[in-house]
Protein backbone atom coordinates (compact mmCIF):
# COMPACT_ATOMS: atom_id res chain seq x y z
CA UNK A 1 0.00 0.00 0.00
CA UNK A 2 1.34 3.36 -1.06
CA UNK A 3 1.64 6.21 1.45
CA UNK A 4 0.58 9.76 0.74
CA UNK A 5 3.34 11.96 -0.56
CA UNK A 6 4.99 13.98 2.21
CA UNK A 7 7.49 16.52 0.92
CA UNK A 8 9.20 16.69 4.31
CA UNK A 9 9.94 12.95 4.13
CA UNK A 10 11.02 12.96 0.46
CA UNK A 11 14.76 12.16 0.48
CA UNK A 12 15.72 14.24 -2.60
CA UNK A 13 14.02 17.26 -1.02
CA UNK A 14 15.75 16.68 2.32
CA UNK A 15 19.13 16.29 0.60
CA UNK A 16 18.60 19.51 -1.33
CA UNK A 17 17.54 21.42 1.77
CA UNK A 18 20.52 20.13 3.75
CA UNK A 19 22.90 20.97 0.91
CA UNK A 20 21.52 24.49 0.62
CA UNK A 21 21.70 25.14 4.37
CA UNK A 22 25.28 23.92 4.70
CA UNK A 23 26.39 25.59 1.46
CA UNK A 24 24.90 28.91 2.54
CA UNK A 25 26.62 28.66 5.92
CA UNK A 26 29.99 27.94 4.28
CA UNK A 27 29.77 30.46 1.43
CA UNK A 28 31.29 33.28 3.47
CA UNK A 29 34.59 31.40 3.41
CA UNK A 30 34.97 31.88 -0.35
CA UNK A 31 32.77 34.94 -0.91
CA UNK A 32 35.05 36.92 1.42
CA UNK A 33 37.68 36.37 -1.30
CA UNK A 34 35.37 37.52 -4.10
CA UNK A 35 34.62 34.04 -5.43
CA UNK A 36 31.29 32.65 -6.59
CA UNK A 37 30.14 29.13 -5.66
CA UNK A 38 31.08 27.86 -9.12
CA UNK A 39 34.53 29.47 -8.94
CA UNK A 40 35.15 27.89 -5.53
CA UNK A 41 34.09 24.47 -6.83
CA UNK A 42 36.49 24.78 -9.76
CA UNK A 43 39.32 25.90 -7.46
CA UNK A 44 38.64 23.19 -4.88
CA UNK A 45 38.72 20.47 -7.54
CA UNK A 46 41.87 21.83 -9.13
CA UNK A 47 43.39 22.00 -5.65
CA UNK A 48 42.55 18.33 -5.12
CA UNK A 49 43.33 17.01 -8.62
CA UNK A 50 45.96 19.58 -9.74
CA UNK A 51 45.11 19.46 -13.46
CA UNK A 52 41.70 18.92 -15.09
CA UNK A 53 39.80 19.91 -18.20
CA UNK A 54 36.55 21.86 -17.95
CA UNK A 55 34.67 18.75 -19.08
CA UNK A 56 36.20 16.74 -16.23
CA UNK A 57 35.19 19.44 -13.74
CA UNK A 58 31.62 19.35 -15.09
CA UNK A 59 31.53 15.58 -14.66
CA UNK A 60 33.05 15.56 -11.15
CA UNK A 61 30.88 18.39 -9.81
CA UNK A 62 27.70 17.58 -11.77
CA UNK A 63 27.84 21.23 -12.88
CA UNK A 64 26.48 22.89 -15.97
CA UNK A 65 29.04 23.51 -18.73
CA UNK A 66 28.14 27.22 -18.91
CA UNK A 67 28.67 27.76 -15.17
CA UNK A 68 32.04 26.03 -15.24
CA UNK A 69 33.08 27.98 -18.33
CA UNK A 70 32.19 31.30 -16.68
CA UNK A 71 33.99 30.28 -13.50
CA UNK A 72 37.10 29.29 -15.44
CA UNK A 73 37.04 32.61 -17.31
CA UNK A 74 36.68 34.61 -14.07
CA UNK A 75 39.45 32.70 -12.31
CA UNK A 76 41.77 33.09 -15.31
CA UNK A 77 41.10 36.84 -15.46
CA UNK A 78 41.84 37.09 -11.72
CA UNK A 79 45.17 35.33 -12.23
CA UNK A 80 44.14 32.33 -10.14
CA UNK A 81 43.91 29.74 -12.92
CA UNK A 82 46.19 28.80 -15.81
CA UNK A 83 44.93 27.41 -19.12
CA UNK A 84 47.07 25.44 -21.55
CA UNK A 85 46.19 23.45 -24.63
CA UNK A 86 46.04 19.68 -24.25
CA UNK A 87 48.75 18.06 -26.36
CA UNK A 88 47.29 16.60 -29.52
CA UNK A 89 43.86 18.23 -29.05
CA UNK A 90 43.65 21.96 -29.70
CA UNK A 91 39.96 22.01 -28.69
CA UNK A 92 40.63 21.12 -25.05
CA UNK A 93 42.42 23.07 -22.35
CA UNK A 94 44.21 21.72 -19.35
CA UNK A 95 43.38 23.82 -16.27
CA UNK A 96 45.52 24.28 -13.19
CA UNK A 97 45.86 26.79 -10.38
CA UNK A 98 48.53 29.46 -10.51
CA UNK A 99 50.73 30.03 -7.45
CA UNK A 100 48.28 32.73 -6.33
CA UNK A 101 45.38 30.33 -6.90
CA UNK A 102 47.02 27.59 -4.84
CA UNK A 103 47.69 30.01 -1.97
CA UNK A 104 44.09 31.24 -1.98
CA UNK A 105 42.75 27.69 -2.26
CA UNK A 106 44.79 26.63 0.80
CA UNK A 107 43.49 29.62 2.77
CA UNK A 108 39.88 28.71 2.00
CA UNK A 109 40.57 25.02 2.70
CA UNK A 110 41.59 25.92 6.27
CA UNK A 111 38.13 27.44 6.79
CA UNK A 112 36.58 24.40 5.10
CA UNK A 113 38.31 22.06 7.54
CA UNK A 114 37.06 24.11 10.49
CA UNK A 115 33.53 24.15 9.04
CA UNK A 116 33.60 20.39 8.46
CA UNK A 117 34.88 19.74 11.99
CA UNK A 118 32.10 21.86 13.51
CA UNK A 119 29.46 20.08 11.41
CA UNK A 120 30.82 16.67 12.38
CA UNK A 121 30.93 17.69 16.06
CA UNK A 122 27.31 18.85 15.90
CA UNK A 123 26.21 15.51 14.42
CA UNK A 124 28.51 13.37 16.55
CA UNK A 125 31.18 11.08 15.09
CA UNK A 126 28.98 8.03 14.41
CA UNK A 127 26.15 9.96 12.73
CA UNK A 128 28.63 12.07 10.76
CA UNK A 129 30.42 9.00 9.42
CA UNK A 130 27.13 7.25 8.61
CA UNK A 131 25.93 10.35 6.75
CA UNK A 132 29.22 10.63 4.83
CA UNK A 133 28.98 6.96 3.84
CA UNK A 134 25.37 7.36 2.62
CA UNK A 135 26.24 10.49 0.65
CA UNK A 136 29.23 8.80 -1.00
CA UNK A 137 26.97 5.88 -1.96
CA UNK A 138 24.45 8.26 -3.54
CA UNK A 139 27.22 10.05 -5.45
CA UNK A 140 28.65 6.74 -6.67
CA UNK A 141 25.19 5.63 -7.84
CA UNK A 142 24.72 8.91 -9.70
CA UNK A 143 28.13 8.68 -11.34
CA UNK A 144 27.49 5.09 -12.38
CA UNK A 145 24.21 6.12 -14.01
CA UNK A 146 25.92 9.13 -15.64
CA UNK A 147 28.61 6.89 -17.15
CA UNK A 148 26.08 4.34 -18.34
CA UNK A 149 23.65 6.63 -20.08
CA UNK A 150 24.57 10.28 -19.76
CA UNK A 151 23.91 12.58 -16.86
CA UNK A 152 20.64 13.91 -18.16
CA UNK A 153 21.82 17.52 -18.25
Amino acid sequence: MRKNFDLNQFLPYLLNQAAEVTSTEFQGSYRDHGLSRAEWRVMANLGAHHTLTAAEICRITFSDKTKVSRAVQGLAEAGLLRRSLVAGDRRRESLSLTDAGRILCRQIEHGALDFDAALRAALGPERAEALALCLRDLIDMGQAKGQAGGQGK
